[in-house]
């Protein structure tokens, strides 16, 4: 018997393992093409070509550029959600550990994944002056906003924050903070210190325990 025949055979994909086999490889052509040209610049062509597929293929996984772009954006926010998620799973307590891992994370998607933060803020632009867009964009990041809203309700139950504290709205002002720091940092490095974001974190629980803890307005201290 030869070494060919010895070989054991590929196993052909399933329908839906090829369909997420394409969707993978035209997400990953497509961050390539939006690195190198931009949103505006990178044409459905370029990524389709760049994937290995035709344009056909292109539009019956993603229907557009936008939406192809909006799947790469909510990828990248669950990927750093899941990173976030297994820091504090890591260190439970809530300890200075915890904190730093955080700000580490921060730290390294605004000076090593510098593409995609102007990526960002250039696709905001285009979506601000396409209200459809901006609808669809609101749309595709509650999938990875509720997984946030997940990990700080559990940071929020560690913290005994009140009950009336929203974990959706912690969550708002986290993703906000974070998405302003990679900003401010890639303008001005200097005012944004690697310690910097996981010290705002334990400002802001600090704050939520201290408004617990504070007595109400409506309290009789007659």
């Amino acid at each position: 018997m030869n070494a060919e025949s010895a070989a054991p055979a590929r196993r052909r994909l399933s329908r839906a393992e090829a369909k997420a086999r394409t969707r993978s490889l035209l997400l990953d052509a497509a961050a390539r093409v939006f690195a190198r040209k931009g949103f505006t610049g990178a044409s459905v062509e370029e990524i389709a070509e760049a994937a290995g597929f035709s344009i056909g293929a292109l539009y019956s996984n993603f229907g557009s550029k936008e939406a192809l772009f909006l799947e790469l954006l909510a990828d990248r926010h669950t990927d750093r959600i899941a990173e976030a998620a297994q820091a504090l799973e890591r260190h439970p307590s809530g300890t200075g550990e915890a904190a730093a891992e955080l700000s580490r994370l921060l730290i390294a998607v605004a000076d090593k994944d510098t593409d995609f933060a102007p990526l960002q803020a250039e696709f905001w632009l285009y979506a601000v002056r396409n209200p459809e867009v901006l609808d669809t964009m609101a749309a595709n990041q509650r999938a990875p906003r509720h997984a946030l809203e997940q990990v700080i309700s559990t940071s929020l139950t560690r913290h005994d924050a009140p009950a009336d504290v929203s974990a959706e709205a912690v969550a708002t002002v986290v993703a906000a903070l974070f998405g302003g720091l990679v900003r401010q940092r890639r303008i001005d490095p200097a005012s944004v210190p690697e310690e910097l974001f996981g010290d705002a974190l334990r400002w802001l629980f600090t704050g939520i325990r201290t408004g617990a803890a504070a007595p109400s307005d409506t309290d009789d201290t007659a």
